[in-house]
């Protein structure tokens, strides 16, 4: 069992590192903290440097100022990287961490080498967009634990919510706890940013990976799908049986995609600078 200490950068932003090579940096979902990549971190440290940190509103990091968007929570992933002198990284974000890997891709991307988006959110359907917005308005009057049962319920099998009791409640004592207005500023992005500059998606030039589960009801293997249409290159993969928390109920098989992945790409940017292994 990895324990680590987390500690934080001048602007406040919690984080943990561990592992030694090329880094990848981990970032979570809504409601959540850096705590749910500890199967990814166990897996990955063997080798790679990995790096997972609180998001803006959540764990132990600083609330965002209000009408903060996109681009000031990759600016947060940006002041990390510099803080810890990486110049250049591979960037893996889940659910609402998936769209800041994205606005970091556009908006730094000298400092990325590689993308994951795992269970992710694109072009939501007019439906899709009224549930959550609807959980949005939820969330704004009875605080973050409004739709916690039904979020938990659409994250985790039953099977997985019945053998694993206490880490269940667990997760639900973690989405009460969020700072109302934290947890607020970053849902409101959650629910409203599936397209940001969409357009622009095509600029992306590392290696992507887009992968979320076939049984995810809100990261669809069709989202993934057109996401993945709009970057170059960008692989997809889609998880048979897993629901949205694959990473936390099934570590070992989204740890052997990902290590392909990364491993892939990490060949691709030896090749590049001809580096022979």
């Amino acid at each position: 069992m990895i324990r680590l200490t987390a500690k934080s950068t001048p602007a406040g932003t919690s984080y943990l590192a561990t592992g030694q090579g090329h880094p990848v940096v981990l970032i979570h979902g809504v409601g959540l903290n850096k705590e749910m990549w500890g199967g990814q971190i166990v897996g990955l440290a063997p080798h790679f440097q990995v790096i997972a940190y609180d998001m803006l509103g959540h764990g132990a990091s600083p609330r965002p100022q209000a009408g903060t968007g996109l681009p000031g929570y990759a600016e947060q992933l940006r002041e990390l990287l510099v803080h810890l002198q990486i110049e250049h990284a591979s960037i893996i974000g889940f659910s609402m961490g998936g769209l800041v890997a994205r606005a970091f891709a556009l908006h730094h991307p000298q400092q990325l080498d590689g993308l994951v988006v795992l269970n992710s959110v694109f072009n939501r359907s007019s439906t899709q967009r009224a549930g959550v917005i609807e959980r949005t308005r939820q969330a704004a009057e009875h605080g973050p634990d409004a739709n916690a049962a039904e979020a938990l319920s659409r994250w985790f099998s039953r099977e997985y919510q019945a053998a694993n009791p206490a880490q269940i409640a667990a997760i639900r004592q973690t989405l009460a706890g969020n700072d109302p207005q934290g947890y607020l500023t970053t849902y409101e992005l959650f629910a409203t940013q599936d397209m940001y500059r969409a357009e622009d998606l095509g600029s992306i030039q590392v290696p992507t990976l887009i992968a979320t589960g076939e049984l995810d009801p809100g990261s669809t293997p069709e989202m993934a799908r057109q996401l993945a249409e709009r970057i170059p290159g960008a692989q997809v993969a889609v998880l048979a049986e897993q629901r949205h928390m694959m990473p936390v109920e099934s570590p070992r098989l989204v740890n052997q995609m990902l290590l392909n992945f990364l491993q892939q790409a990490q060949t691709l940017r030896n090749t590049a600078e001809g580096i022979v292994a």
